[in-house]
C-alpha cells in the first residue's frame, strides 16, 4: 500500500453546507477508487500569504489516504483542477517517515508547545547572576593600570 496526503484550500465564500460537500466528495471519490482514508483533517479558516482568485483567506482540508497503486493520484488533481471550488491543492506522497510523523502528530507527540513548557524552558535557560570570579568591577581593572608619564606638551 502507498500513501498520499492531498490538502486542499476551498472557496470561503461557499456556505458551510457546501464547503462540507466538496471535502465529502472527493472523500468518497478516494474510496470508490479503492482508497482507505487513513485521516481527514479540517484545519478551517486561513488567511492566505498571497491573494489567489481575489480571496485573501481560505478553508484547508487535509486527507490522509492508503491505496495499492497512484492510478487514482491523476483523476484526483484532474477533477481538482476542473473544480471551482477549489483555489489550490497540492497532492504529496509519503514515505514511512512522513506516515509516522502524521501519526506522532496525530497522537499529541509532536505538536504546540504549551506555556508551562515555554515558561520552565526559560526558566532553565537563564545563566546565573552570581559574577565570576575571573570577571572583576571595571574600576579595579582600570586603578591596576600604570600611569602614562606626562610630557611637556601637554602641560
Amino acid at each position: 500500500m502507498r500513501n498520499y496526503e492531498v490538502t486542499f484550500i476551498v472557496d470561503p465564500v461557499l456556505s458551510s453546507d457546501e464547503i462540507k460537500k466538496t471535502a465529502q466528495a472527493y472523500e468518497d471519490f478516494i474510496t470508490t477508487e479503492g482508497g482507505k482514508i487513513v485521516h481527514m483533517d479540517e484545519m478551517g479558516l486561513r488567511q492566505l500569504a498571497y491573494p489567489i482568485k481575489k480571496r485573501s483567506s481560505g478553508i484547508y482540508y487535509s486527507v490522509e489516504f492508503e491505496i495499492a497503486d497512484g492510478l487514482i493520484i491523476s483523476k484526483l488533481e484532474l477533477s481538482m483542477r476542473r473544480d471551482e471550488r477549489i483555489m489550490r491543492f497540492l497532492t504529496v506522497a509519503l514515505d514511512k517517515y512522513g506516515v509516522k510523523y502524521n501519526d506522532d502528530k496525530r497522537n499529541g507527540k509532536i505538536g504546540k508547545v504549551s506555556k508551562r513548557d515555554k515558561d520552565k524552558k526559560k526558566k532553565d535557560d537563564k545563566p546565573s547572576r552570581k559574577p565570576s570570579p575571573a570577571s572583576s568591577s571595571p574600576a579595579k581593572a582600570v586603578a591596576k593600570a600604570p600611569k602614562a608619564p606626562i610630557s611637556s606638551e601637554e602641560e
